[in-house]
């Protein structure tokens, strides 16, 4: 980076660092509209609104900002060409920096040696893919998450799970006939939170009716911890639970696509829905702000899973009753 962009990005990074700053954008990037007055951002926070005014005009100087008058009140928005890289500041740096504690852990001595153990496994049971393709996906899986940082702890295991994912949406790709069961990929930025818990919702609405992926434009490293017990309440393995990198096969593989403030990351392909949902990050969020995004997207998953599925598929809350 030369001096004069350093000297730039610095004074945007100094404008960003104070927390009630961070937080107004939090306010900003979730609200329904993309937009807040001064009035609604006066509430994170216990602080006179002239103080609220000085921390907006400070965030307008540098270009973070846009603001329109209407009537007596004056509404502010994230700059269109800022807007994501603010969401991957809120919602994948932000937790990265608060997950100081986790360390990854040393990789296996001979890690060539234990993927191909765990390639020869999965060929098995993914027989129309040769082994080549096989072994391909193990060891893409496994650097996809080493480069994340995800999962460290038990990275080999993880990318097995990973690849074993993959294998199926690359069989379910090469071979349409071999899955007719509608199936739903929800992307998030960091898939830490929101895409996590919207799939475990529809697996737990839909049992193996319907199929649910989740995965991440720029996965964390791990699962939000104010998350894994609501996963847990849904019956999902919080030890298995893991961010995933997006990737072309899920896409492909994937009959209806939600997005959850990932922008135009996801790939657009021929023949797939797609939808986008407004919901609220939990990862910096209170308990109630987190049932809150909870409750939220139990009401869409249903929605979308009443369309899924004919009325007369049987469904597990329905056949428990």
């Amino acid at each position: 980076m030369g001096a004069p962009a350093a000297t730039q990005v610095a004074a945007v990074l100094k404008a960003l660092a104070d927390p009630l700053r961070l937080r107004m954008l939090s306010l900003l990037t979730t609200s329904p509209d993309g937009e807040a007055c001064v009035c609604d951002l006066a509430t994170v926070a216990d602080v006179a609104q002239p103080t609220v005014s000085h921390h907006l005009k400070v965030l307008k100087d540098v270009g973070v900002l846009t603001s329109q008058r209407r009537g007596t009140w004056v509404w502010y928005r994230v700059a269109p060409g800022l807007r994501g890289a603010v969401t991957t500041l809120l919602e994948a740096f932000a937790p990265a920096a608060l997950d100081t504690a986790a360390a990854a852990a040393d990789a296996p001595a001979d890690v060539d040696a234990a993927l191909a153990r765990v390639a020869e496994r999965l060929g098995d049971r993914f027989p129309l893919l040769g082994a080549d393709v096989v072994l391909l996906t193990v060891r893409e899986s496994y650097a996809a998450l080493a480069r994340t940082g995800g999962a460290a702890d038990h990275l080999v295991p993880v990318a097995q799970r990973f690849a074993a994912q993959r294998l199926a949406d690359l069989t379910r790709a090469a071979a349409p006939g071999t899955d007719a069961r509608p199936h739903v990929l929800f992307v998030c930025v960091a898939n830490a939170g929101r895409s996590q818990l919207a799939a475990a919702l529809l697996r737990h609405h839909a049992g193996d009716a319907v199929v649910a992926r989740s995965a991440g434009s720029a996965p964390a490293r791990h699962v939000h911890a104010a998350v894994l017990p609501l996963l847990a309440e849904l019956g999902a393995d919080t030890d298995a639970t893991f961010p995933k990198p997006l990737t072309d096969d899920a896409v492909r593989a994937a009959d209806v696509v939600v997005t959850l403030g990932c922008g135009d990351a996801c790939p657009v392909l021929p023949g797939r829905r797609y939808e986008d949902w407004t919901v609220g990050d939990p990862a910096l969020a209170s308990p109630a702000g987190v049932a809150a995004v909870r409750d939220d997207l139990d009401a869409r998953v249903r929605a979308l899973l009443a369309d899924l599925l004919p009325p007369t598929t049987a469904r597990p809350e329905e056949t428990a009753r």
